[in-house]
């Protein structure tokens, strides 16, 4: 399988470090402005690597679009026309609906939609997928292993559910930095020094982390049993729960879907003005 991406930025040097040291992939090719880029991947994962145009997506089974909303319309022109059926393209581009991309390609090009988020970047990632419903069983496949490369991957069956995805572990990583600065601010707060405040909030959230994937009993479990009756841990749950922390977090996680349809809407509004 040929996999071409279409920018050299951190998503795409994750992706194809996944897949250069799983095997997953007869060549890898990936086109950036960047000489400086395209040599360090070249060098680290022996992809090779061409300047931005069409060059990069001659013979590909798998595109990858891994570039910046604001150019990918310069993008879309250098390569739609030049895309062949049977191709699959997948992009990661945030707020880009596939109506965007069919408007631009040729028919008979297979569409996917894919929401990564940053723990992508070591392997740990969750990426939310949808494919157009013109996708053959093969382009799942192909997108799976594309970006199971950086760590788990899911199938959506609505492309809306795509902005619900972003609203739950798209911006997810920052709720817990959010929160982990906070249990760390407490500490500070109560007499504990500075940094060893932060190194116990930051190895909590890690062990806590760990515990959830390693132990298959749930999140909800796992906390009903570190939280012994009348002990310490229930005053503080009981805390957090009289102080609206579940409603906090729906209305966390619903602003992110809300703006994500924004976002996607603005964009669509854009491309229909060209």
């Amino acid at each position: 399988m040929i996999i071409s991406f279409i920018g050299g930025g951190n998503m795409a040097t994750a992706l194809i470090g996944g897949l250069a040291e799983a095997g997953d992939a007869t060549e890898i090719r990936v086109a950036a402005p960047s000489a400086e880029t395209r040599e360090r991947l070249a060098r680290d994962h022996g992809v090779r690597g061409f300047e931005p145009g069409h060059g990069a997506i001659v013979g590909a089974d798998v595109i990858v679009l891994a570039v910046k909303p604001q150019i990918l319309p310069g993008v879309l022109a250098q390569i739609g026309e030049h895309l062949a059926p049977g191709q699959c393209v997948i992009s990661v581009v945030a707020g880009i609906t596939l109506a965007t991309l069919r408007r631009a390609f040729p028919g008979g090009v297979s569409l996917v939609r894919a929401m990564p988020n940053t723990p992508s970047l070591l392997g740990l990632g969750a990426t939310g997928l949808y494919a157009d419903p013109a996708c053959s069983a093969d382009d799942r496949e192909a997108a799976e292993r594309v970006m199971g490369a950086a760590g788990l991957t899911v199938w959506v069956d609505d492309e809306d559910l795509v902005n619900v995805v972003t609203g739950v572990s798209g911006s997810g990583p920052a709720y817990f930095y959010l929160f982990t600065e906070a249990l760390a601010d407490a500490g500070e707060r109560l007499g504990l020094p500075q940094a060893t405040a932060e190194t116990l909030a930051v190895h909590t959230a890690h062990g806590a982390g760990a515990m959830l994937l390693r132990d298959h009993a749930g999140a909800a479990e796992l906390r009903r049993r570190v939280t012994s009756p009348g002990g310490t841990t229930q005053a503080a749950i009981e805390t957090l729960e009289t102080g609206g922390l579940r409603a906090l977090v729906d209305q966390a996680v619903k602003a992110a879907t809300d703006r994500g349809r924004e976002l996607a809407g603005q964009a669509a509004d854009k491309d229909g003005e060209r």
